[in-house]
């Protein structure tokens, strides 16, 4: 083998990860309609009553609800499931599964709704990702979900809430 192609193959077997990493970020059009995000800057006591004391846990003091207390591992009705603080469409019902997590789980969310953020509190370096407009806490993203994405957005039924798709979607919360 001549060193050309060598180094040749070896560029490319380094670039397999960007690629992949590139081509995961593309997804088929969503059947949301685009909104414009603006971040709330909301003061946290204004958040505390409007949601639950244990919503509040988990939105936005990063908690984590029970493994498998979660009425939403039992929902199977189309949908959407929104942000339970400020009512931003977060995931459909068509890319839900069962993970055997305990927790509800997602193979995608909807573009452009979710930050992430590097969390280190159980010392591994996880994904954390939240609203993007209300920053409230929703779980953790891991790379061990079902083809092709390969992604199992994990989070806390707290922090959403469910609108079956014959109900009109609450407007959103400012």
């Amino acid at each position: 083998m001549k060193r050309r192609t060598l180094l040749q193959s070896l560029a490319i077997v380094a670039a397999l990860p960007l690629i992949s990493a590139c081509s995961r970020g593309r997804t088929a059009a969503t059947t949301i309609d685009t909104v414009t995000i603006t971040p709330l800057n909301k003061p946290h006591e204004e958040w505390r009553a409007l949601v639950s004391a244990d919503a509040y846990k988990v939105l936005f003091e990063e908690d984590t609800e029970r493994q498998n207390s979660s009425e939403l591992n039992r929902e199977h009705r189309d949908g959407l499931y929104i942000c339970a603080a400020c009512y931003l469409p977060l995931f459909e019902s068509a890319h839900k599964f069962e993970s055997g997590t305990g927790w509800p789980s997602f193979t995608q969310p909807v573009a452009g709704h979710e930050g992430t953020k590097r969390d280190f509190k159980m010392l591994i370096p996880r994904t954390e990702y939240h609203c993007a407009r209300c920053g409230g806490h929703q779980g953790h993203l891991f790379n061990d979900g079902p083809p092709p994405r390969n992604e199992r957005w994990c989070n806390n039924g707290l922090a959403l809430r469910f609108i079956p798709k014959d109900e009109p979607l609450p407007a959103l919360r400012s």
